[in-house]
């Protein structure tokens, strides 16, 4: 069929590619954005904003027991109908991106709701339910695919009903009982929310630890807080067969170990289809995890990839960084390439844990000289005010030889927004000299920060 003539085509909608189609759309391109799911991507429907809602309702749940402990006696009825009311009506209008749609092509984009793949270069293939469309893209095809969950090896696991986040974030009703496998971000976020909800929550761990990705200090602070809340986790720990009887998921460990509940979420990783987004029509390796790019996002000739499929960061603020590069790279704009020194991530359990940068073992692999300090947060003046859920810590990371930081971790209450500070000082290279010189507010918790430093320097 002939090929619809356009200046960009946009395969998925997520966040960085939604902003990349009506920041092109609006310098005057003619611009179609292709999503096969929800425009707004996963961030707004299954992760990021309805997840937090969940968080956010489980905190409010655990902080009214400690009333006991702080001010009195309170009586804590869980109900998890305002939790799923909100994230249908507030955050996902019941999974309708009818308003994010009609948003973008007011920037002046065409939508296509399809599945799209390049089919030679500067050619964009979509799948529709009407058929195929075929759109030749004169000035730039953006790759934003961003990924889907993936499947451990487990036998048997493909023919029950599992839940991914998706599911998970759906639920009308807490269940009785959960299997979570994957210690990461998301299965402990998800692990936590339902437990203090009242589930009977396991968690299953590959690895050694939970949060492979973090410095070891917040993993064990994350067990720690899990055992004190009923949370079983297993580590070094794989399951080797799943079987659903209609009522109860049954895993069969090693050692003819099994642990059994009513329900199972996978939350043991994500990946992208290379091969089906069709990146070998414009010499891409589809065998590969990621799409390589250089600074300015560009793939090969006339294809910038941003997002998830860099292999930079499953984050909605990564992508959206990279889509502004990519942009103004399209655009012919002189503008900074990408830098990746001080990249924030934050894991939403209570304690709180963010991060950035490299962690220490990160540091040491890549030849520095490394130096630590580190400081608790239940010994700072206001730890100690808070009492009951000042469970944390301030981690920081030197390059001893140049004398500035090069990773942090802000573990605890706000740990996210204590991060901030460290992200600065991270991305500015601010000498830790200076950092010491610093007037720190009394009593907060970011003052654990000059803790740190002062362990640092010892």
């Amino acid at each position: 069929m002939p090929a619809e003539a356009v200046d960009v085509v946009v395969i998925g909608m997520g966040p960085g590619g939604e902003h990349a189609a009506a920041r092109l759309a609006e310098a005057g391109l003619d611009v179609v954005g292709v999503e096969a799911r929800l425009v707004g991507g996963e961030c707004p429907y299954w992760a990021c904003v309805p997840t937090k809602m969940m968080v956010r309702a489980s905190e409010a749940l655990a902080e009214a027991r400690r009333v006991d402990d702080l001010a009195g006696r309170a009586e804590v009825s869980p109900s998890w109908t305002p939790v799923a009311t909100r994230i249908r009506e507030e955050a996902t209008t019941d999974w309708d991106d009818a308003a994010a749609v009609e948003r973008f092509e007011k920037s002046g984009g065409r939508f296509v709701r399809g599945r799209a793949r390049l089919t030679a270069p500067g050619e964009v293939t979509v799948t529709t339910d009407d058929g195929e469309r075929v759109f030749a893209a004169a000035r730039a095809v953006v790759l934003n695919p961003g990924t889907e969950p993936t499947l451990p090896p487990i036998e048997g696991l493909e023919s029950t009903p599992y839940w991914t986040n998706r599911e998970a974030v759906a639920v009308a009703e807490v269940p009785d009982s959960l299997i979570v496998i994957g210690g990461g971000p998301v299965g402990c976020e998800f692990a936590q929310v339902f437990a203090r909800f009242s589930a009977e929550v396991t968690v299953l761990e590959a690895g050694s630890r939970l949060l492979a990705a973090d410095e070891p200090e917040a993993g064990d602070l994350i067990a720690e807080t899990f055992a004190d809340e009923g949370v079983a986790v297993h580590t070094d720990a794989r399951a080797e067969r799943v079987e659903f009887d209609g009522e109860t998921f049954t895993l069969h460990l090693g050692g003819g170990q099994r642990l059994t509940a009513a329900h199972l979420l996978v939350a043991a990783g994500r990946g992208t289809d290379l091969e089906a987004l069709g990146v070998g029509a414009v010499g891409l390796d589809t065998a590969a995890r990621t799409v390589d790019v250089d600074e300015h996002m560009r793939a090969a000739e006339g294809v910038w990839a941003i997002g998830d499929v860099t292999g930079h960061g499953a984050f909605t603020h990564v992508s959206m960084y990279q889509a502004g590069i990519a942009v103004a790279d399209i655009l012919g704009q002189d503008g900074p390439g990408a830098d990746y020194r001080a990249v924030p991530r934050v894991t939403f359990t209570e304690p709180e844990v963010g991060a950035v940068g490299l962690t220490e073992e990160q540091a040491r692999d890549r030849g520095l000289t490394v130096r630590t300090g580190q400081a608790q947060v239940s010994s700072s003046a206001r730890g100690w005010i808070h009492g009951a859920g000042s469970a944390g810590f301030v981690k920081l990371v030197e390059d001893a030889d140049r004398g500035v930081l090069v990773g942090a971790t802000a573990a605890g209450p706000s740990g996210g927004e204590i991060l901030g500070v460290l992200a600065v000082a991270v991305h500015g290279e601010v000498p830790t000299a200076q950092l010491r010189d610093m007037i720190y507010a009394y009593p907060t918790f970011h003052r654990t920060i000059e803790d740190a430093l002062r362990d640092l320097a010892a």
